[in-house]
């Protein structure tokens, strides 16, 4: 389920009067607008209201000819048809903010021009949509006589000027706070509930309606004339809190939809680790005793790396090896010189009698190594793969490969190009340290891998996407094996080389693959229905 667009639609029924019902003995938003302006007159007489502050209120009114028209202090009348959004109920009236509330923006901060004594004040950051974060408020210098004008009392709503401008919410404490230039603190006359002017701005700000008329080409800055500009709805009072608390009951229900969707992702994702688990362990799928074993699936392997050392196509490795259990049950790491060690401690878990445990450098056809440092340019006929094309949530994106500068391309070999069925690691990096993909098809180009990425290629008698399943389920291990400074760790080749991977039979491993496919199409398609 979509919640996003189920709360925008939630949305945008409340603001069009469609989310409660009309109840015809409410008092009617005219007869409010009117009571509204009389108490503003009296404040001008008072002396608690400036003349100026309300020369820019207008009357909005439909006509005989059920058009919309504004109408302004020196009396000149405008159609306003056009701006008019949406259709809204009888008892409904449209008008301008700077009408129904007082709004003001917050006291600039400089160090060099402030005085007074040190108080809280409020900043964007601190504004969440429809919460106030507490976390990290800073102080500023105030002046006495500055405290009315830059304090925040409750019911007050709160919109950011810059930054994710519109983002709004509602100061719901009797804690004294002020606030920064940087929000706008609207004030409503009448007791007008401030949750539903909040909601308005979450709609406008969800629905792009305020980005369009904000200021600025890159950051934008939602200026006190462009608030003052947007038309709202304004319904009877009883009706305002209806439909808020509506909204939040409906609100709550979207929630735990949310953390429903939530633990049934990560439900998802827990699955998908335990099949992998069982996969390398030898419990996905059972054990056929026909099958030829895995240990001469590796005696192949290592005849076919032999002819191509001897066509110059790979490097003997320094410490070749063969893994085996001896008569006491034991595990032993025989070595090319002679050497026989011991390895029971390094040995993760059991595995069935037919597989065999190797190290990965064992079973590869190209030797692990990270690749080259690039040099880029903004077009060639050669990509660069890099983390970044690696994605979190599994799959390559080739659209974020980078062109390489191919007056550097001798310095390649073919075996460094990447192929279809190889598994490529992030080999730097805090993030993404680790991460594992797998190459299923090749973009238009030809593409090598940069110095922060490991390609794994091994023999024809492994299936690939085994390798990348297991490698899969070593993630978790493999982000912790990074070296190096916190800022910049790294997964040394060797690492790679050296660590133990379970081999099962060539058969068995193909019956795991299909199973695992099966197995993932389905979670994923459960996951996208949740998305």
């Amino acid at each position: 389920m979509d919640t996003k667009k189920l709360r925008q639609k939630i949305l945008d029924l409340a603001i069009r009067g469609k989310l409660v019902p009309q109840d015809p003995n409410d008092e009617p938003a005219s007869v409010l607008l009117e009571r509204i302006r009389a108490e503003k007159q009296q404040m001008v007489k008072d002396g608690k209201l400036k003349a100026k502050d309300i020369k820019n209120d207008t009357i909005i009114f439909k006509g005989e000819d059920n058009l919309h028209y504004e109408k302004f202090q020196d009396g000149t009348v405008k159609c306003i048809e056009d701006e008019i959004p949406f259709g809204i109920p009888e008892t409904w009236e449209w008008t301008r903010l700077n009408v129904i509330s007082s709004f003001e923006l917050g006291k600039t901060l400089d160090s060099a021009k402030n005085r007074g004594v040190f108080r809280p004040y409020l900043r964007s950051v601190n504004v969440r949509w429809n919460q106030i974060d507490l976390s990290d408020i800073n102080e500023m210098k105030i002046e006495d006589n500055e405290l009315e004008r830059y304090s925040i009392k409750k019911g007050d709503l709160l919109i950011c000027e810059g930054g994710d401008v519109g983002r709004s919410c509602v100061w719901n404490s009797d804690q004294v706070i002020y606030y920064q230039n940087a929000l706008h603190r609207v004030r409503f006359y009448e007791n007008i509930d401030p949750y539903f002017y909040m909601y308005i701005m979450m709609y406008y700000t969800f629905t792009g309606k305020l980005l369009e008329i904000c200021k600025g080409v890159t950051i934008k800055h939602l200026t006190r004339a462009t608030l003052q500009s947007l038309l709202f709805p304004l319904p009877p009072l009883n009706e305002c809190v209806r439909i808020t608390n509506k909204i939040k009951e409906v609100d709550n229900y979207i929630s735990s939809l949310n953390n429903a969707n939530d633990d049934i992702l990560e439900l998802i994702q827990i699955t998908k680790a335990k099949i992998l688990g069982l996969a390398i362990q030898g419990k996905l799928v059972p054990q056929n005793p026909d099958d030829e074993p895995a240990s001469i699936l590796l005696e192949r392997i290592r005849k076919e790396k032999e002819e191509l050392i001897k066509e110059g196509k790979l490097k003997r490795e320094k410490k070749e090896s063969i893994i085996y259990r001896g008569d006491d049950n034991s595990y032993y790491e025989k070595f090319s010189d002679g050497t026989v060690i011991n390895i029971d401690d390094e040995i993760p878990f059991s595995i069935p009698d037919s597989w065999r445990w190797s190290r990965l450098s064992t079973i590869c056809i190209k030797e692990i190594k990270r690749g080259k440092a690039a040099k880029y340019v903004n077009k060639s006929n050669t990509l660069v793969f890099a983390q970044k094309c690696n994605l979190k949530k599994g799959g390559i994106d080739y659209t974020l490969a980078q062109y390489l500068d191919e007056c550097s391309i001798s310095k390649y070999d073919n075996s460094e190009y990447l192929q279809v069925y190889d598994t490529v690691i992030n080999s730097t990096g805090t993030g993404t340290l680790g991460r594992v993909g797998f190459i299923d098809s090749l973009s238009d180009f030809p593409i090598v891998p940069d110095s922060h990425v490991t390609t794994i290629r091994t023999s024809h008698e492994m299936d690939s996407y085994y390798i990348y399943v297991l490698l899969k389920s070593l993630q978790p291990l493999l982000e912790k094996s990074g070296e190096g400074s916190t800022n910049q760790k790294e997964l040394k080749p060797v690492t790679l080389q050296n660590t133990l991977v379970p081999v099962p039979p060539l058969a068995e491993q193909l019956e795991i693959c299909s199973l695992i496919k099966r197995c993932y199409g389905t979670l994923n398609e459960m996951g996208d229905c949740i998305n």
